[in-house]
């Protein structure tokens, strides 16, 4: 049994934390019945506790376990060493969420995510690219690597209620990331009280917690969440209002949101309406000391930069440096009402503008009543425009629900007035009824279009009611005469040219109308006109999500389905991209909306030239206006091009379209009003209007050229060729499943089926997981995602999986203290015969901010493995040393035992790989923070420093002036001392944040770590040293001479740099980085890099030997991979010959290290360099 008295300095101790063994760091006796043990766990944190003589039937020292006694099992090191590997992926595989995630992300989006967002800590930032751009690609990203570097564990997303849906399907099927929707059902049945605390990853709906006071209450008391994000952010804006902030409810939630996380994201396509103050008061949602204060042009500039990314559709490029978004064409085709349509028009045109004119009374008394009729008016003159279909049964609706109400109002009568007791909509509600989802427009519009009503009397609702009557047999008479002019016009549009392809198919194409009536008038026209009824569907607000999930899904994939109706239950969250061709039936009041509608189609994957065909009455008043616009839209495209369709949205920013097409309803007769009206269209499509509009919306100068992208396209090849899946993942988890106890077989190819899950592993998932458990079987599972979509479906095994992460961490929790131990391996591809020592080594740069659990605020950390020689150099070892290497068998270990006793392998070993780590790797380390960090925190410090100075001087003036008025005994409307004390406040803040920034600005190296090592021992000791019958196998191809190997290396390395040249190539020597190839060649002709690895053997040699990294490269970039095989003879090197493609049809097993290769075998297969 162990004594306390055993216990020193170093020892490795178990017992004293549960299934792990500690280091002692400090041993100190209290009398001789206890000690105080300082220790450190393997995790690298130092820890206290007191042990007495009680405890020591649970206490074990290790004898031969002691740190670097370099006696563990060298497989079982491997396997923790690969696990920790693979924990800490995004040291190693720097694009890791793209290789785990079902995307193939753009230029545009991998530079938002990895150049903009994951550098700055903490994030406060606006995305602000055009619409279509892939904001929840980017932020789904964001998301994965934030996790991989175990940087978000709580996250929100809060989104309009009509793309949050969009947002749980996105994250959970293209990133495996899976988010609940808040749910009224949720609330109430929350466990703890507070649904933010059940739950770590949750989507809101924007106008739910903006509503909701109760809700507020419990975000602002939750735990604090590691990242929020903001969809369609500009919806949380405030503006100025006679000299006063309007502060909207959702303006008061972003700022509580702001408040209540680490890292802040904002994403919005329309961030500026036009207004700088405005602008500032919403960037002040990420950053209060920067946006300080009312805008006074001339005064206050702000600089945002920094803060935000900005890309317009025209600047973002594909990867081959093609525009990704293709032209956009728009048609206006205007059509002439037929006689019978002219008088239905005019009739119903002449009760809107009567009943308009007579709730001009209820301007004063009933502000509501007022808006409600007026909406209802604009409701009947739309569907009037929309169809026959749609305005008789608009009418007919009416005139049903005002009898009722006729009737009701007859029995309750007990004079000449009756109350009616009419439901109506609050002004808010009508004010914004844009940001509502569809089929709550729809349910808002049906309420009010029926009811809402200017009569007061029963007589008054008696005449109403009779007129209605009129016109709903007109309308009707209209309906049966299959006299529909719109619809010829859209008949006529079907049989156009390119509706057709050059193969005779018909194209898909999308037909946007507004009410539901409408949409099914046309489903029964088109699908008489097709002669298929299964070619057309239609999405609508009515259509639940799974359905229209399965309509857009058909529209996608299959050939059959070429017509898709919809009213803007598509309009926004919806992609079409495999349709180009498209039809605006029913034109929308706000003018946002068919930019929307357009952006379903003109979206990335998009290849083909979009075409809009925009239907519109000439002849009818609001018809008149609108087709003044479309032409006036279209001139200014043939000069601007289609970028003009997205400032659609800010073209009227004095009078909105929606009040202009009601002014020409209403006296679109008198020749003055019409000319102002035209006046106004002219005005908003100016060309130097849309030249601003487009300035504006630029915002910053962010560009994405051409040769950036190039750039980036060569870094992220290089990524591919050392990316840790599918193959390193495959390989250890296969490995580790089994060493766990479960059962795994091979099937298709990459493709493995699950029989048996043991408990220890689902057990584990239990305590650690936070998404989907882990199942006690799986069908299939596999580590490519092109293995994925074969039948029967297959589990996407990737780092954040929960069946990966509990077996790393099992695999962690049993073998980590081996890390510490050290074992002895093998290179068999070392023909050399000096012993090394590997480490792998971990540094840390923080800053001198504080953190809620009192540990280093850490900005940066990185992790590598470094090799040291017996005169303590230190050298790269590459990014998976071990992987290459093999447990030495006890022959091996015994044959070398003299060297493995040398002093510089026992004494002061870990001392020499922390001197290298803290003077080579640290101090850079922190010097490239510094680079990177000290220029942003000086913008930031500027930026306040110049806002909050001026708003101090300002409120410091205005109380002076404050304070003489007084005096003077002028009557103010602001006390002096308000305004003084509003003063001393700001200077507080900016004293706060100061002092903030000087804690950041405080950047320093915390001491590195070794978090494991081994003892290599190269074969050609091995070889040199054992008696011939145990030789484990001679070392053919290689020169004895240690002096003539390496000049055979050289050697061959010069001629296939020689010969790459001498193809145009530009070759870069990599070898020192020992990443699995020796050389990056970057072919100009085929724009591509070539990973090419250099075996250099003496002439005659037989066998080549592969690494296993290597092997594994070569199945990663099969394409790009080149082994060169020079032989080499007296010093002269022959020409190169070239293996092109994988080594192999599968990687290596774990347990292999390396494969021997015949030479012969592999040239014939060879070629000479091109």
């Amino acid at each position: 049994m162990t004594k306390l008295e055993d216990i020193r300095n170093g020892a490795s101790i178990a017992g004293v934390v549960p299934n792990q063994t500690v280091e002692a760091v400090s041993v100190e006796w209290i009398g001789d019945q206890a000690i105080n043990l300082v220790y450190r766990v393997p995790g690298g944190s130092v820890s206290e506790t007191t042990l007495y003589r009680d405890d020591e039937h649970r206490l074990a020292v290790e004898q031969r376990g002691r740190a670097w006694s370099f006696d563990a099992d060298g497989s079982l090191l491997r396997l923790v060493t690969e696990a920790n590997r693979i924990k800490l992926a995004h040291y190693f595989d720097p694009y890791l969420a793209i290789h785990t995630s079902l995307v193939d992300p753009l230029p545009h989006q991998i530079t938002a995510v990895y150049g903009e967002m994951l550098p700055r800590q903490p994030l406060r930032f606006l995305l602000a690219d055009d619409p279509g751009a892939g904001k929840t690609i980017m932020a789904g990203l964001l998301i994965k690597e934030l996790i991989a570097r175990s940087d978000l564990e709580r996250c929100l997303v809060v989104a309009p209620g009509s793309l949050v849906e969009q947002w749980q399907d996105e994250l959970g099927e293209k990133f495996s990331l899976e988010f609940d929707i808040l749910s009224r059902d949720m609330i109430e049945t929350s466990r703890s009280g507070n649904v933010f605390n059940d739950r770590n990853r949750l989507i809101a709906r924007l106008d739910v917690l903006a509503r909701n006071e109760d809700l507020q209450q419990k975000l602002a008391s939750s735990t604090e969440w590691d990242l929020i994000i903001c969809d369609e952010a500009h919806r949380m804006s405030a503006s100025y209002f006679g000299g006063e902030v309007k502060y909207t409810k959702r303006y008061q939630l972003g700022q509580q949101l702001g408040q209540i996380c680490r890292h802040f994201l904002l994403m919005s396509a329309t961030p500026h309406n036009g207004k700088e103050e405005d602008f500032q008061l919403f960037m002040a949602l990420l950053d209060g000391d920067r946006f300080e204060g009312r805008f006074r042009d001339g005064v206050h500039y702000a600089d945002s930069a920094d803060m935000m990314r900005r890309l317009t559709k025209e600047e973002l490029l594909r990867f081959d440096g093609r525009p990704l978004f293709p032209e956009r064409r728009a048609y206006t085709v205007k059509y002439e009402l037929s006689p019978e349509e002219a008088a239905l028009y005019s009739a119903v045109t002449e009760y809107v503008r009567t009943e308009m004119n007579r709730v001009q009374r209820f301007a004063e008394q009933d502000g509501k009543k007022r808006n409600n009729v007026g909406f209802a008016l604009q409701i009947l003159q739309r569907r009037l425009a929309s169809s026959p279909a749609a305005i008789y049964q608009s009418l007919k609706r009416r005139r049903e629900r005002l009898e009722a109400e006729l009737a009701e109002a007859r029995l309750a009568r007990n004079g000449g007035r009756a109350s009616f007791n009419i439901p109506g909509v609050s002004d808010e509600v009508l004010k914004n009824i844009d940001e509502y989802a569809q089929d709550e427009i729809d349910e808002i519009e049906d309420l009010v279009s029926t009811g809402a009503t200017t009569a007061e009397t029963v007589e008054q609702l008696e005449i109403e009611v009779q007129t209605l009557k009129g016109l709903e047999i007109m309308a009707l008479d209209v309906l049966r005469s299959g006299k529909d002019t719109k619809w010829t016009q859209l008949d006529r549009i079907l049989d156009d040219e390119l509706m057709i392809d050059s193969e005779g198919n018909r194209r898909k194409l999308i037909i946007f109308t507004e009410p539901k009536d409408t949409l099914h008038y046309l489903l029964k026209k088109i699908r008489a006109r097709l002669g298929k009824p299964d070619a057309v569907e239609v999405i609508h607000g009515g259509v639940t999500r799974e359905e229209r999930r399965k309509v857009v899904e058909r529209f996608m994939q299959d050939r059959d389905m070429l017509v898709l109706i919809a009213n803007d239950a598509a309009g926004e969250g919806v992609n079409l991209q495999r349709g180009h061709l498209m039809v605006n039936y029913d034109l929308p009041w706000n003018p946002n909306k068919i930019e929307q509608r357009f952006g379903r189609i003109h979206r990335i994957g998009q290849t083909e030239v979009c075409h809009l065909w925009n239907l519109v009455a000439a002849d009818t008043r609001e018809g008149e206006v609108y087709a003044r616009l479309l032409e006036k839209l279209e001139a200014a495209r043939e000069a601007l091009g289609g970028r003009v369709y997205d400032v659609l949205g800010e073209l009227f920013e004095g009078t909105a379209l929606r009040d202009l097409l009601v002014q020409a309803i209403q006296y679109g007769e008198q020749e003055e009003v019409r000319a102002k009206l035209f006046q106004a269209v002219d005005g908003a499509v100016d060309q130097q209007h849309l030249l601003d509009l487009l300035q504006r919306r630029q915002l910053t100068n962010d560009t994405m050229p051409a040769a950036r992208v190039h750039e980036l396209r060569i870094e992220m090849e290089r990524a591919e060729a050392q990316r840790l899946q599918p193959h390193h993942i495959q390989s250890f988890f296969v490995e580790a499943f089994r060493h766990l106890g479960g059962q795994i077989k091979r099937r298709e190819e990459g493709r493995w089926e699950i029989t048996h899950v043991p408990l220890s592993i689902r057990e584990r998932d239990r305590q650690i997981g936070s998404g989907v458990p882990v199942q006690k079987k799986y069908e299939r599972i596999c580590f490519e995602k092109s293995k994925i979509n074969q039948q029967p479906v297959a589990a996407f095994v990737c780092p954040g999986h929960p069946l990966l992460e509990a077996v790393i961490s099992l695999i962690r929790e049993q073998y980590d203290y081996l890390m510490k131990r050290g074992a002895i391996l093998v290179d068999d591809t070392d023909a050399g015969e000096e012993i090394t020592a590997l480490f792998l080594l971990e540094h840390s740069v923080q800053d001198g901010r504080p953190t809620a659990t009192g540990k280093p605020h850490i900005i940066s950390e990185r992790l590598q493995f470094a090799a040291i020689d017996r005169s303590g150099a230190a050298t790269n070892a590459g990014i998976a040393p071990h992987l290459n290497l093999r447990p030495a068998r006890p022959e091996e270990i015994a044959c070398v035992e003299d060297l493995l006793q040398a002093d510089w392998l026992r004494d002061d070993l870990e001392k020499t790989a922390m001197r290298f780590a803290t003077v080579e790797l640290a101090q850079s380390h922190v010097a490239e923070v510094k680079a990177r960090r000290i220029p942003e925190i000086d913008k930031v410090e500027q930026e306040v420093k110049a806002r909050l100075k001026k708003e101090i001087n300002y409120w410091d003036a205005r109380a002076f002036e404050l304070q003489e008025e007084e005096r003077a005994g002028k009557k103010t409307r602001l006390n002096w001392q308000n305004a003084q004390r509003r003063a001393e406040e700001l200077a507080e803040r900016l004293k706060r944040r100061l002092e903030a920034l000087d804690q950041e600005r405080f950047i320093s190296a915390l001491p590195p770590r070794v978090r494991g090592g081994m003892i290599v021992i190269p074969r050609g000791l091995l070889a040199s040293r054992m008696p011939a019958g145990e030789n484990p196998g001679a070392l053919t191809g290689f020169s004895e001479d240690p002096i003539a190997r390496r000049e055979i290396e050289i050697a061959a390395m010069e001629a296939v740099m020689a010969a790459e040249r001498a193809l145009g190539n530009t070759p870069t020597d990599v070898s020192a980085q020992k990443v699995g190839y020796d050389i990056a060649s970057y072919d100009p002709r085929a724009d591509h890099l070539r990973f090419i690895e250099v075996k250099g053997r003496i002439d005659g040699a037989d066998t080549v030997m592969i690494t296993r990294q290597e092997v594994i490269t070569s199945l990663h970039e099969p394409d790009k991979f080149i082994l060169a095989i020079v032989q080499v003879e007296n010093g002269f090197a022959r020409e190169p010959r070239y293996v092109r493609g994988a080594l192999d049809t599968r990687e290596p097993p774990f347990e292999h290290n390396a494969i021997q290769f015949s030479i012969k075998s592999l040239l014939e297969r060879a070629e000479v360099p091109r």
